[in-house]
Parts: C-alpha cells; sequence; structure tokens
C-alpha cells in the first residue's frame, strides 16, 4: 500500500461482511467509528439492504451522529438524520416488467421501499422472518400504490439464477448478493450513483473517497472511489477491482488499513 495515500474525506462502508457479520456490527469496527466520528472525516454507509431492515445498531450509530448519512438499495435511496438526499423510485413500466420476468422463473420476489419489503409469496421461512420483522409483509401488488427503489429474488438452487433472461434490454440489471439471491435495479442504479449524490451533497470530490466493500454490488462503488479495499473474504471479482486488499472482520481488516494510512483517531 502507498504510504502517500491521503486521508480520504470521506469513508464508506458496506455492511454485510465488512462492518457486521450475521447482521451485528463487530464491536471492534463499532470503535473504530466511534473513533473516527471525533475526526473530520465524513463516516457513510453504502449497503444494498432496503432502508426498511437497516440493523438497529447501524441506525443507532446515525442517530448518535458517528454516521453522517447512509446510502441504501444500492443506491436507490440515500438519507441522513435531516432527511432524503436522493432517490429514484422505479417507474411503473419497469415494476411491471420485473414483475413479469419474476414470475415466469416462478420465483418468490421482494419490493423495497422506505418503509417496507413487501412479498409476493410466502414459504415456511418466510412466514417466520415476517412474525417478527415488523416492517416486511406479504403483499404482492404493494408496488402499484407505493414508491419502491429496488426488487430482490430468490433462487430455489445453484442453477436456477435466471441467466437466461435479457434484462439489458429492458434497461434493468441483476446484481447477485448471494448465491441464492440478487437485486434487480435499473440498469444505472448503483452504490456509486448514491456515492455520487452524497459526494455533491457535502461538496467533496470522489476522489477524495476511500471505500470498504465485498461483494458484487462494490463493483462500481469500487471504479469510483480514490482508493478502494476489498475485504479478506471478498468475491474474486472485486479483489481484482481493489487497491488493497485487507483481512476479514475477524482479522481486524478495516483497522489494518486505516492504522496503515496513519488516519488521526
Amino acid at each position: 500500500m502507498n504510504n502517500k495515500i491521503p486521508t480520504p474525506k470521506i469513508i464508506f462502508f458496506d455492511i454485510d461482511d465488512t462492518l457486521s457479520r450475521n447482521g451485528i456490527i463487530a464491536e471492534h469496527n463499532q470503535a473504530t467509528l466511534e473513533q473516527l466520528s471525533k475526526t473530520d472525516i465524513k463516516l457513510v454507509i453504502s449497503t444494498g439492504r432496503s432502508k426498511a431492515i437497516l440493523p438497529p445498531d447501524i441506525l443507532a450509530l446515525l442517530d448518535a451522529n458517528v454516521l453522517d448519512a447512509i446510502i441504501c438499495m444500492n443506491g436507490q435511496y440515500s438519507f441522513n438524520k435531516d432527511g432524503m438526499i436522493s432517490h429514484y423510485p422505479l417507474s411503473d413500466e419497469q415494476n411491471n416488467k420485473i414483475v413479469q420476468l419474476c414470475q415466469k422463473s416462478e420465483l418468490i420476489y421482494k419490493f423495497d421501499s422506505a418503509t417496507h419489503i413487501a412479498w409476493s409469496n410466502e414459504n415456511e421461512r418466510l412466514r417466520e422472518y415476517n412474525a417478527i420483522t415488523p416492517n416486511s409483509i406479504l403483499d404482492p401488488d404493494y408496488y402499484k400504490s407505493n414508491p419502491v427503489y429496488q426488487c430482490s429474488v430468490f433462487f430455489k438452487n445453484q442453477k436456477d439464477k435466471m441467466q437466461n433472461v435479457d434484462f439489458a434490454q429492458d434497461d434493468l440489471k441483476l446484481v447477485h448478493w448471494h448465491h441464492a439471491g440478487a437485486d434487480i435495479l435499473p440498469i444505472g442504479a448503483s452504490k456509486a450513483r448514491g456515492i455520487k449524490d452524497m459526494c455533491q451533497h457535502y461538496a467533496i470530490n470522489a476522489s477524495d473517497c476511500m471505500a470498504f466493500g465485498d461483494g458484487m454490488n462494490d463493483l462500481e462503488m469500487f471504479d469510483l472511489v480514490g482508493f478502494a479495499v476489498a475485504m479478506g473474504d471478498a468475491q474474486p471479482a472485486l479483489i481484482e477491482r481493489a487497491d488493497f486488499v485487507t483481512g476479514t472482520i475477524e482479522e481486524h481488516g478495516i483497522q489494518a488499513v486505516l492504522n496503515h494510512l496513519h488516519i488521526d483517531r
């Protein structure tokens, strides 16, 4: 790593498998964020998660002014404590096309809004999940009367990944975040778009930003920021795009980078 890399003005953090494991932020990562919040560096979450199901510990850090803002739903919705910064709801045409594609593939899917995730159908596992998740509902028609920002699909097996669907012909794309799941988004949607909005909001150049991530939905983010760091267990394609590969959460990968850059905490 180049010791002359300047201290970033904003650091963007993915949540799952970057800051958090199994939905809970690692104690040492929370402590690092709390220390960094005492500096002039802006701290922003950049996640594919719906706003409606952001982890309570992450929202608590926003409420406590440790985090400055959150980009969620792969750049489709960005906000801070003062309210929404940017949003890109799906059009009726996009919603209808997405539903057609999912139904043709006989897949369970959900639409994400700023307040709910709405499922098209249920199975035993989803019934249990909905019973303990207040913002998760069964409503196949939810998208018809509410602004929604992305759709997520869940595959039945390894071979069923909608490989034969030409999403680009409808200005859509499929972004995998798990071997059994992916998001359907407008072709121009990405965490990078959310970062551009955030940089404009704070009057900071993207070249002065750093990002930490591990998944395929971090690719565009890595291409945009000045310094991109892949976690040690990141997807191989992301590692190839990274400026530096650090350790895993358990190996204190974030701390290794920040310590190396001599960020005053």
